[in-house]
């Protein structure tokens, strides 16, 4: 998967939150729960949009079964560590992003314009990270 694929899922996620948070709003008066791994309690909203991205980043593999455990936990690491870091950079890119507006003190922009507005330079092959 390309970075800025990654990146866009990142947005995705992060602008469904803001609707989960809002809808925890609604629905408890302020009192924002998590419960089950989705903000609010709606098992399965964020699960899913999270799980499918993990199952397209992190590649399948398998190990030996004469591995020795430090060879096994060596393979499991070298298939990990590059997804891993692929999605650790697209949150930070996307949450650099959010608080260099924040920190400038802008008001004209909201969080979700932004990410709205980053998903559309994603999605421009010259403007991909």
């Amino acid at each position: 998967m390309e970075q800025s694929e990654v990146v866009l899922r990142a947005i995705g996620i992060l602008t469904q939150s803001a609707e989960w948070i809002r809808t925890a709003n609604r629905d408890t008066d302020g009192d924002i729960g998590v419960e089950g791994g989705a903000v609010g309690g709606e098992r399965g909203s964020g699960e899913g949009q999270i799980g499918s991205l993990l199952a397209e980043v992190f590649p399948s593999f398998t190990v030996s079964p004469e591995s020795t455990p430090l060879e096994a936990a060596h393979a499991v690491t070298a298939a990990a560590l590059p997804p891993m870091m692929q999605l650790i950079g697209a949150f930070t890119y996307v949450f650099a992003q959010l608080a260099e507006v924040h920190d400038s003190g802008r008001t004209d922009i909201t969080s979700e314009d932004l990410l709205r507005e980053l998903a559309l330079r994603m999605s421009r092959p010259n403007d991909a990270v």
